[in-house]
């Protein structure tokens, strides 16, 4: 289960941001489908959990992983509602904070040291890797360190088959649908109120739906 939330524009007394939070679900025959979407004014983890909850009223019995970025408590939130799982945090958004942390002149040269971290072929690899690059920024960039240290979500995506762990180690799958819901926005500007937002969300989540109930996601075939 992929979850994220994207910002689209609806007047109320003024115009201002809804977050449309998403989830969406690879079933275990591969094929993607929206589970849920809800519009609240912020984005938070405690609207992930209701959602979460909601799904498994609906029938959801069980998730393996859930992937998402690094919003404060949602990997909580989403264990909390399916302890079983695994969590794993974006590697895309864990790459923009990294380099957020750093000057401009070092980015270039810390995004390489990072790459062998997330492109690993194994966890051990990997966290070899991880110790190779924390040691060599360490003196300069402690905050950078502390942050990946204290993330317990790196790693999660390896300990599944190789075929699916490019699919499941960012959040792109969900973002992809994120840029096509602005794109078509962009036409309207606007929603006049949030009613007419739901409408247009609910006929682009059925037919994206639709569009993949019978198209199995790349490796999980």
């Amino acid at each position: 289960v992929y979850g994220d939330a994207t910002a689209l524009n609806v007047r109320r007394d003024s115009v201002a941001k809804e977050m449309v939070h998403i989830l969406v679900g690879i079933t275990p025959e591969g094929y993607k489908e929206i589970l849920d979407y809800q519009i609240y004014p912020t984005e938070s983890s405690s609207n992930y959990h209701d959602m979460l909850v909601d799904i498994q009223t609906r029938g959801v019995e069980d998730v393996l992983l859930f992937v998402t970025d690094g919003l404060t408590g949602l990997r909580d939130k989403c264990l909390e509602a399916f302890p079983r799982a695994k969590h794993q945090s974006c590697w895309v958004h864990i790459q923009r904070n990294v380099l957020r942390l750093v000057r401009a002149t070092d980015r270039k040269e810390i995004a390489d040291l990072l790459k062998p971290v997330y492109q690993a072929s194994d966890e051990v690899t990997a966290k070899e890797a991880l110790c190779i690059f924390n040691d060599a920024i360490f003196s300069k960039y402690p905050k950078v360190v502390k942050m990946l240290t204290d993330n317990f979500s790196l790693f999660s995506f390896l300990s599944f088959p190789k075929a699916i762990q490019r699919s499941i180690y960012t959040t792109n799958l969900i973002e992809g649908l994120n840029k096509q819901l602005k794109r078509y926005t962009k036409r309207k500007e606007q929603f006049p109120n949030e009613s007419s937002l739901d409408r247009f969300l609910c006929q682009q989540m059925m037919e994206y739906n639709q569009k993949f109930s019978q198209r199995i996601h790349k490796g999980f075939d």
